[in-house]
């Protein structure tokens, strides 16, 4: 019978790849039997008799390690102990971070990252980058407003009438729709950027302003990401950038391009320009972020402008961020599962989320970002 195994995540993240419901569904439907590491779950509010009582049995991380053929996990684990043939499902934005490799290799590991899912219909419900980054955009605005020294919506008092917030959006995926969805909601003026001309619908039947920038280059095959652009579309882009950051309280920067540095898109001259108080989320800042003071994890503050480097604002809501992963985490173990037992050997989901095969990294699109 396989095998798979919930580790529970370490350095602070309260996710957890599986939820209860969701295992109980996996071993009804393949029975397979699940193993979960103690208290893997109890961050996001599940218990260990919240598992047990799916069907799953609670182990310690070794014997999970050491038990289980599949291993499901969100972020990088250890691997010393691992002698036996392992299949690993995770998240590990390898395009960027080809460093976290190197513990995978010349050793008996297949290793899937579910990031590197193709952006087509089929693979949808599997799309961890999605579903994480709907809930990043989401509480992006929300951690704003807690620290911005102004209020969001329209207030009418009998002191007078206090002005709408205005937010700036930069870059309009989807944390960018969602950012502007939850900023129209709080009652925000929003103009929103991004170098995609089929962005423009999406911002504007959400209510908000579209800033273009003409000049920019797409690529149909990009899968819907955005793509680097010219030095002079740059330039034109700072300047446009520019003139609207000095009329914000409140700015969500999500523009990221796969595998390179974020474009630098706010110079620390136009941070200089907003008035006290305001706020910049960047959530491009693992990636160097979009903001030219950006730190990854922290909160810098200049000259009374706040500016919050954190690209897993989703981790901050463990309990609907772990009911999405386990959804996407699920429908990939059946998709895997299906074509395995069709003997499908070309499946466009399977080969884009293989990196490593028997301890070699095969997948094409990562060598070509370690060259």
């Amino acid at each position: 019978m396989k095998q798979i195994g919930v580790l529970k995540e370490k350095n602070g993240d309260r996710r957890v790849t599986m939820i209860p419901v969701t295992i109980k569904s996996i071993i009804s439907q393949f029975d397979y039997e699940v193993l979960v590491e103690t208290g893997a779950g109890i961050n996001s509010g599940y218990s260990d008799y919240d598992y047990t009582a799916s069907g799953a049995k609670i182990l310690s991380r070794q014997e999970v390690i050491n038990s289980a053929d599949t291993l499901l996990s969100i972020n990088q684990f250890e691997t010393d102990d691992i002698t036996n043939d392992k299949t690993i499902i995770s998240i590990l934005n390898p395009l960027f971070h080809y460093d976290r490799l190197g513990i995978y290799f010349n050793k008996p590991i297949k290793l899937y990252s579910l990031d590197l899912m193709p952006r087509t219909s089929k693979a949808q419900s599997m799309d961890v980058l999605s579903s994480m980054a709907s809930l990043a955009g989401y509480k992006a605005i929300l951690k704003a407003s807690e620290l911005s020294s102004t209020v969001v919506p329209m207030f009418t008092t009998a002191a007078g009438t206090v002005k709408p917030g205005r937010v700036l959006v930069i870059g309009a995926g989807v944390a960018g729709l969602q950012a502007i969805a939850t900023a129209k909601r709080l009652g925000a003026i929003v103009d929103a950027f991004d170098v995609r001309k089929a962005a423009a619908e999406e911002i504007r039947s959400l209510g908000a302003n579209f800033i273009e920038v003409e000049g920019a280059e797409e690529n149909e095959g990009s899968g819907g990401y955005a793509i680097q652009q010219s030095n002079d579309y740059l330039e034109k882009q700072r300047q446009l950038i520019y003139k609207h950051v000095s009329n914000a309280s409140i700015i969500v920067c999500t523009a990221n391009i796969p595998g390179r540095q974020a474009p630098m898109l706010i110079e620390k001259s136009s941070i200089e320009k907003m008035k006290p108080g305001g706020v910049i989320i960047d959530l491009a800042a693992e990636q160097g972020g979009n903001c030219e003071i950006t730190k990854n994890a922290e909160l810098i503050v200049h000259q009374q402008i706040s500016v919050l480097g954190d690209s897993n604002l989703s981790a901050e809501l463990p309990v609907t961020a772990s009911q999405l992963l386990s959804t996407n985490y699920f429908n990939f173990i059946k998709h895997l599962r299906s074509t395995t037992l069709a003997g499908i050997k070309n499946d466009t989901i399977v080969e884009d989320c293989l990196v490593i095969d028997e301890g070699k990294l095969v997948n094409e699109r990562v060598k070509t970002f370690m060259i």
